[in-house]
């Protein structure tokens, strides 16, 4: 006899509202952009009154500001997982690359989040912000001390990469924009292109014989 599915309390529902509303508005703002969403549209979407909405978030702007900080998962909490990684600075480089293109390009969440900032970072610098010290920063820093590593090695030679090594990175926003404006209208090769990406930048790296 198949078991009957426990429905959930009242209380479980309340304590879950404030994140289903929050998914509900990303979907909006996502969909449409700040200007054109409306907390109407939102609830909606959830099946609830413009109240409920209110009743959690009072202003439009805060809905938009909680959504924001509820989608962002801190590249510097993924980052982590590069630390296990062994071999090479140049094994390292590409291992964390990898990463940051299925964090970045591939992630839905955060191609979105991205929009976003584009779209309607001027009217919440804020955002902006935090999205460059919790995403680009993060990013950047680990590139910055791998290449160092590599360089203080011999394996990496001192030039304009290393000492701008925000350009190894750089394709990966390459990618993320590319699939912002065509969707699926102008796909990708993605594998071919990070390879051509770790081709160009790793030789470009390594020192020469």
């Amino acid at each position: 006899m198949a078991k009957t599915e426990k429905r959930p309390s009242r209380a479980e529902q309340k304590a879950r509202r404030p994140q289903e509303i929050l998914e509900a508005a990303f979907e909006e703002f996502t969909a449409k952009g700040y200007a054109a969403t409306r907390v109407e549209d939102v609830a909606a979407r959830l099946g609830v009154t413009k109240g409920t909405i209110y009743l959690y978030f009072p202003t439009k702007e805060m809905l938009f500001e909680e959504m924001f900080r509820h989608m962002s998962t801190p590249f510097k909490d993924v980052l982590a997982s590069v630390g296990t990684v062994k071999g090479s600075c140049a094994d390292r480089l590409r291992a964390l690359l990898l990463l940051a293109y299925a964090k970045i390009p591939d992630d839905r969440r955060t191609r979105e989040l991205l929009r976003l900032t584009l779209s309607d970072g001027t009217r919440f610098p804020d955002i902006v912000d935090r999205h460059h010290d919790e995403f680009i920063a993060p990013l950047i820093a680990a590139v910055r001390a791998l290449v160092g590593e590599g360089v203080s090695s011999g394996e990496f030679r001192r030039g304009a990469a290393a000492t701008f090594p925000d350009v190894v990175a750089s394709s990966i926003l390459h990618v993320t924009v590319w699939r912002l404006m065509f969707a699926d209208r102008k796909p990708i090769d993605a594998p071919a292109f990070i390879e051509a990406h770790f081709d160009l930048a790793l030789n470009g790296l390594l020192q020469r014989p």
